[in-house]
């Protein structure tokens, strides 16, 4: 097992479960992110505590689409606030062997983000951004979180990597617009 070599794969899959044509993606250096995105994103930060700590509350999940292909498990996910607002849309491929047996259970039954279970679980792992990115938000990524119309969003894809050097998981994460 090793990491996927297209950091959008994640994300391509989304649109390809959807049998949808795929938003485009646009590569941006983290320094031009505008704020408050480049604070939250442009960092070697897990994100469910990230996104946790900016909007004060704990986050929990809603599973789109999840599906396993042998060891690995690839989901499409909404995080939520309190209030069920959408905080941020990912796209993930887990490796599950990669996990614990207990902490690889709690990841199949979708109960909480990936990032915080691993840290709750003391799971020894840190985040590997290798790009970052602006796209409009198109009809999928508009509904998944909770937009009216295309708008600029802002991303990164991203590597959660083991103690050992072994890729846990590669994700395509997006926030929706935040008031800065």
């Amino acid at each position: 097992m090793e990491a996927i070599s297209d950091p959008f794969a994640p994300l391509a899959g989304f649109y390809a479960q959807l049998k949808a044509d795929p938003a485009i993606p646009h590569v941006i250096d983290g320094r031009d992110m505008p704020e408050p995105y480049r604070s939250l994103l442009v960092s070697t930060n897990d994100m469910t505590p990230t996104l946790e700590r900016f909007h004060g509350c704990k986050l929990h999940l809603r599973i789109l689409d999840a599906r396993s292909l042998g060891d690995e498990y690839r989901r499409h996910v909404v995080l939520l606030d309190i209030n069920d607002n959408a905080v941020e849309f990912g796209a993930i491929h887990i490796h599950l062997e990669t996990l614990p047996a207990a902490v690889r259970q709690v990841v199949l039954e979708g109960r909480r983000p990936l990032g915080g279970l691993l840290i709750e679980s003391r799971v020894l792992h840190h985040s590997r951004p290798s790009a970052f990115f602006s796209i409009v938000g198109d009809e999928p990524i508009n509904r998944t979180l909770q937009l009216a119309s295309p708008r600029q969003l802002y991303g990164r894809c991203n590597s959660l990597v083991g103690a050992d050097g072994r890729p846990i998981a590669e994700v395509v994460e997006i926030l929706p617009i935040i008031a800065s």
